[in-house]
């Protein structure tokens, strides 16, 4: 079975082609032209250099393919609105389903985020993620409905996996792993009180690949595992890397005071803040998730988020990372 995955060279798309190959997959892998990461290196798969935004670039890897993992996006929260992140997640996505359709792909998998949907547990905010005014979670919602929508209508047979915040190796930006190194390094000496749900990158690429027999036409996945403070995660952090953890946590009112000064200053410099207003006050929330049916439908593991944690950092470290 010929399966093409966008976005491979990145932190789930790289354990997703892996644990492809371990099925005896023929894989695809469509590579940004820009792209430096290594994580594909030594792999036997069959690449394409193209672009989601050029539709014309899809065809040759899409040609003859049985099966689409659409995880290519920008995952950038700086700034906050944004035409290339919004051109990126919604038009590079309506390009790939569309060549989806136009190729009679038989089926497609969309890689989004637990972000863009309101299954949030015990959190101060059930109601919606757009109260936030980022330009990432709101471009991932329209995306997803974007592939919902194709298969409510028959035109595709396709699944969505949404991933929470996911943890483990190949992480060559870094992205989530950030939070990690920040501890290893010692930049890190406060929290804020919210929290997460974290996740084994390796579970999700897991619940992904069965997603191929087992997931259910137009329906969507969340892919978590550990509902956790920032605090406890640090902790761990903190016991695994072999340094002190963090010194305490800042009232919400400081965070978001920091994060609103950031946002200024991102402004005016035209530079990523460290803190946005946007993350500050996401950061001091706690976004919590159910994943039952991923674990029940989809045959999704549940490793411990110390094993993510110890497999980030050490790969980090085998890289030269810290």
């Amino acid at each position: 079975m010929k399966v093409l995955v966008t976005g491979a060279d990145g932190l789930l798309g790289s354990n997703l082609v892996r644990n492809l190959l371990s099925k005896d997959f023929e894989v695809r892998v469509l590579v940004h032209p820009s792209s430096r990461s290594k994580t594909l290196n030594g792999l036997n798969v069959n690449k394409f250099i193209g672009d989601i935004l050029e539709i014309d670039s899809l065809q040759p890897a899409l040609k003859n393919c049985d099966v689409v993992f659409h995880a290519a996006a920008s995952t950038s929260v700086w700034p906050a609105r944004s035409k290339k992140i919004r051109a990126i997640n919604i038009e590079g996505t309506r390009n790939m389903v569309d060549a989806s359709i136009a190729n009679n792909v038989s089926r497609f998998i969309y890689i989004g985020s637990a972000s863009a949907v309101r299954n949030v547990v015990n959190s101060d905010n059930s109601e919606s993620y757009n109260k936030f005014d980022l330009d990432y979670i709101d471009s991932k919602q329209r995306a997803m409905e974007l592939v919902m929508d194709a298969s409510a209508k028959g035109q595709l047979n396709a699944t969505t996996i949404l991933p929470t915040f996911m943890i483990g190796a190949y992480d060559s930006q870094p992205s989530s792993g950030k939070l990690i190194l920040s501890v290893a390094k010692g930049n890190l000496k406060f929290y804020s009180n919210g929290g997460k749900n974290f996740v084994h990158v390796k579970d999700v690429a897991e619940a992904a690949t069965n997603a191929i027999e087992l997931g259910e036409n137009g329906k969507y996945y969340i892919a978590g595992n550990e509902n956790l403070s920032y605090h406890d995660f640090f902790i761990k952090v903190s016991k695994i890397v072999g340094v002190g953890e963090p010194w305490f946590s800042l009232p919400n009112w400081v965070v978001k005071s920091a994060g609103a000064i950031g946002s200024v200053y991102g402004n005016l410099t035209q530079r990523p803040p460290a803190l946005s207003y946007p993350m500050a006050c996401i950061g001091c929330e706690n976004h919590y998730y159910n994943s039952s049916d991923a674990v029940t439908e989809l045959k999704m593991s549940k490793t411990p988020i110390d094993v993510a944690i110890s497999d980030c950092y050490q790969w980090f470290k085998s890289e030269g990372y810290c």
